[in-house]
């Protein structure tokens, strides 16, 4: 009976020796955890503000000037099918009549004529860019680091589609002016196949085109800014790969 009681002894003691250490060692893990940053395992949330702040700029600097490049010249929206301008949807839909009569060279033409206008207005939308950049706060640069992949371009829509909605109009009506294109988009438009589709329509040109042009541009933009964050490739300095690399 007392060999019984000593191995009780001995066993409660054994587990009070086991509960211990595990408790000290949990207390040591649940110490390093609230010393961690709560973001730790995202990228660029271990570094100093200040490299935060300057990674994610040139990051963006680069992203907005390619995008502003790819767009902003011959070709840069004509030719890129995930960003051309297509006729407006009544007019699309009356074209097949229309190029059965004819048409299709004026149509071609329409189409061809608003992918330049657009060409022409992208390049105005690189200063713009710079100067939402220059405004970013600290929050701001922390917010986009840590969300998705097309947060920065997210950011620059709603801080600055004003802007470039303002910038873009005049050079795209200008440029719509020089070829003629309000004149042949107003010739199409009144032609018999057409004119039914578009009747009691108050369609503006200008609206029409600067708002594509600024779907495509933010595309290209969230197209650029993934790059960055996800293809080792397209971080090309220093500081991009240490702030957008994986921890």
């Amino acid at each position: 009976m007392r060999k019984r009681y000593d191995f009780t002894i001995i066993l409660a003691g054994a587990m009070l020796w086991i509960c211990g250490t595990a408790t000290a060692q949990l207390d040591q893990l649940l110490k390093k955890v609230e010393t961690a940053s709560p973001s730790a395992n995202l990228p660029g949330m271990s570094l100093s503000d200040d490299k935060i702040v300057s990674g994610l700029k040139e990051a963006l600097t680069k992203s907005t000037g390619t995008a502003v490049a790819s767009t902003g010249r011959v070709d840069g929206y004509f030719k890129n099918q995930a960003i051309k301008i297509l006729l407006p949807g009544p007019l699309e839909t009356a074209g097949k009549g229309m190029r059965m009569v004819g048409m299709g060279a004026q149509l071609d033409d329409l189409e061809l004529s608003m992918n330049r206008a657009a060409e022409q207005a992208a390049p105005a939308a690189r200063q713009i860019f710079i100067d939402a950049i220059k405004k970013m706060s600290f929050e701001d640069a922390r917010k986009i680091l840590s969300g998705g992949n097309t947060a920065a371009t997210d950011y620059f829509k709603k801080t600055s589609s004003t802007d470039l909605t303002h910038a873009f109009t005049p050079i795209v009506h200008k440029a719509m002016e020089n070829v003629g294109l309000i004149a042949k988009f107003n010739q199409v438009t009144k032609s018999s196949a057409a004119a039914p589709l578009l009747a009691g329509q108050n369609f503006n040109l200008d609206n029409y085109v600067v708002g594509k042009a600024l779907d495509g541009l933010f595309y290209m933009l969230g197209q650029e800014e993934k790059q960055i964050r996800t293809n080792p490739a397209a971080q090309t300095t220093a500081l991009l790969k240490e702030v957008f690399g994986k921890k």
